[in-house]
């Protein structure tokens, strides 16, 4: 993370034990109900769900007579998460704020995060967009990206600092649609941190396919779920990514957004593999509400066996990794084994946290005798005290000061977007 080490933070080191990967571009699967067509023009809130294809492909409204994600918190590492958006009114609870700078997990600069928590768990209220697990809560942790450190002074470990939050909160499942070129060993240890704590971690694979497609961070991390984005065709979108970091695929193209921070009006585009990772992860909150007693490797087995494909099973496509999410096929059909409860289906390891069942895990923040009060505050941080200024880093005007009792310190800016 320092610039004697020669590293720009976030990235992604090489993934753990990967089947043979499929490596053509033909390769394409479908989704639960075949959906093709133009997409609709021009972003007006009136009708931004319909925009959302994704939800018909996926057979929501069907899951949602049998699960709507309640029960499950996504833990969202963003910019931050609007609570005031008609359509995740009542849905937001208390996060983290990693940023050092003024505001709050509440206080969205970009528009990103608020749209990341509103395909999970949006209700559609106000014309607004539709989760896909509209019963799901949303724990918000805000970090920065490039444009935000230039404007700011930040801390410099924003994205670890997040991540711990997030894996010490009652948040079953993680969701970051945030990527950078780089890796760190914080990052990473507290990726590990949060495997260790039973977290389902997803992440985006990145957008810059026609650029460089260097690996990207954190999907790249063993522990990770990458998400890469695919179109209403089942093919992977031409941006994004990929590579040996993909692990799954998911709806991506032509998926309204919020437009910007000033919450006005919803834009038309592709939502990239941000969007993908948020479905993913609504998809896995689905699943997890319909067997609260399952841990994050069971939930995350079921995902990938149950996943379209025209490949052999057990292999991956370099493009769409195990194959399209379909949640549908579990909680419509019943099909997907979960196998072991402690055998992590990315590494094939054995991982801690995972005996006990994640449904009756509580907050490590959460206070005896305050079920109700935690229900409503999630607060996410006792590995990161957001009040402790003299344990966090410093970016200051885009290079980043390390500060340490009695000891050096070190600088530069990471490079982050939106994955």
């Amino acid at each position: 993370m320092t610039a004697v080490m020669g590293q720009t933070r976030r990235s992604r080191v090489a993934l753990g034990l990967r089947g043979r990967l499929l490596g053509t571009m033909a390769v394409a699967a479908t989704w639960s109900v075949g959906f093709a067509g133009v997409a609709a023009p021009a972003a007006a809130a009136a009708d931004v769900q319909s925009k959302q294809w994704y939800l018909s492909a996926m057979q929501a409204e069907e899951m949602w007579k049998t699960t709507t994600g309640e029960g499950v918190k996504v833990a969202v590492i963003d910019s931050g998460v609007n609570r005031s958006s008609p359509s995740l009114q009542g849905q937001v609870l208390e996060g983290f704020d990693a940023t050092g700078a003024d505001g709050d997990e509440h206080d969205d600069y970009r528009g990103h995060g608020t749209t990341m928590a509103e395909l999970i768990a949006g209700t559609g209220a106000g014309e607004g967009l539709q989760g896909l697990a509209p019963d799901a809560k949303i724990i918000p942790l805000r970090i920065t990206d490039t444009e935000f450190q230039n404007q700011h002074s930040v801390n410099a470990h924003d994205t670890e600092d997040a991540i711990r939050a997030a894996a010490d909160s009652d948040a079953k499942i993680i969701s970051m649609s945030f990527a950078s070129d780089f890796p760190t060993d914080g990052e990473r240890e507290a990726v590990e941190y949060a495997q260790s704590k039973g977290k389902l971690f997803f992440a985006g694979v990145g957008n810059n396919a026609k650029e460089n497609n260097k690996e990207q961070y954190p999907a790249a991390y063993p522990q990770v779920v990458g998400v890469s984005s695919a179109d209403r065709d089942g093919k992977v979108a031409e941006y994004s990514q990929s590579g040996n970091i993909v692990d799954i695929a998911a709806p991506g193209n032509d998926i309204p957004r919020w437009c910007d921070s000033t919450f006005k009006s919803y834009c038309d585009g592709d939502g990239g593999t941000s969007a993908a990772t948020a479905i993913a992860s609504a998809s896995a909150a689905l699943v997890w509400s319909a067997h609260p007693n399952w841990t994050a490797n069971q939930v995350l087995n079921v995902l990938f066996d149950t996943a379209s494909r025209d490949w052999e099973k057990g292999t991956l496509s370099k493009y769409l990794g195990h194959g399209l999410i379909r949640p549908s096929m579990n909680i419509l059909k019943g099909k997907g084994d979960p196998g072991a409860a402690d055998i992590s289906p990315l590494t094939k390891e054995k991982t801690a946290g995972s005996t006990a069942s994640p449904a009756a895990s509580a907050s490590a923040s959460s206070q005896p005798g305050e079920k109700d009060k935690a229900e409503d505050a999630a607060m996410a941080g006792s590995s990161a005290e957001k009040n402790d200024d003299s344990q966090l880093g410093l970016i200051l005007g885009g290079v980043a000061v390390v500060l340490v009792l009695g000891g050096g310190a070190f600088a530069l800016v990471r490079k982050r977007r939106s994955a």
